[in-house]
């Protein structure tokens, strides 16, 4: 093929981001035993953390933002465990960095499907802490939902970057968390602080110091993790 049909061939930035996302996707979605894994452990985790909960010691309300964060930030790990452990079968990380596409489409195709994946996952348990710990979710629920999307785009820019990082070492599941977990603590701390306030009933003025934070490092780590990420795979 001539290189001027190989360009014009060639898929966008975005475009190609897209496809690689709905390519994990559906892999996901016909195997299934990602997500499963995933939701098992989320309502364990709840169910865990009820049982061991003294409910004179500690108010729910109180009690419920930290649990639902760890929850978080314990199964997003799950999920960015297997981001680039799809491609290990048949070598199909070479293939992928062989294809005409970009470095940073790769990143942001597995980012894409990442942030799908672990918003399905609080979609799940959400409504599963509510329910165990008598949650007012009526009037804060569109909030609570715009600030699981906000920490999930930093959770899974890190997690993403470092998945690639561990997947051709001998030990990727033990290094993944050893790697991100110091990374999450400034995504989660202040989206626990700004859930405690909004199921508190706190004016927003009070939670928006904390979501300006998290916002200030979604937009570092996603730009940061986006460039950093072509030094970290060998063709």
């Amino acid at each position: 093929m001539p290189a001027d049909a190989v360009v014009r061939a060639r898929p966008g930035l975005l475009r190609a981001a897209l496809l690689i996302a709905a390519k994990d996707l559906a892999i996901e979605l016909r195997t299934r035993s990602a997500i499963l894994s995933a939701l098992a452990f989320t309502l364990l985790a709840v169910v865990i953390f009820f049982f061991a909960w003294d409910a004179t010691a500690v108010a729910s309300i109180d009690l419920a933002p930290g649990v639902l964060w760890v929850i978080f930030t314990f199964s997003g790990l799950l999920a960015l465990n297997r981001s680039f452990a799809l491609e290990q079968n048949d070598r199909a990380l070479d293939a992928l960095l062989a294809s005409p596409v970009d470095r940073e489409s790769i990143f942001l195709g597995k980012a894409l499907g990442n942030l799908v994946f672990v918003c399905l996952i609080q979609a799940c348990a959400i409504p599963a802490v509510a329910l165990f710990y008598n949650l007012p979710l009526t009037g804060v629920w569109p909030a609570l939902l715009a600030l699981t999307v906000a920490a999930a785009v930093g959770l899974v820019s890190v997690g993403t970057l470092f998945s690639a990082m561990a997947t051709n070492t001998r030990m990727a599941e033990l290094l993944l968390p050893m790697l991100a977990l110091p990374f999450f603590v400034p995504v989660v701390m202040p989206a626990a602080q700004v859930t405690a306030r909004l199921l508190a009933g706190r004016p927003m003025d009070e939670a928006w110091p904390w979501l300006r934070i998290l916002l200030a490092f979604d937009l570092v780590f996603l730009v940061a993790c986006t460039l950093a990420f072509p030094y970290t795979l060998e063709d």
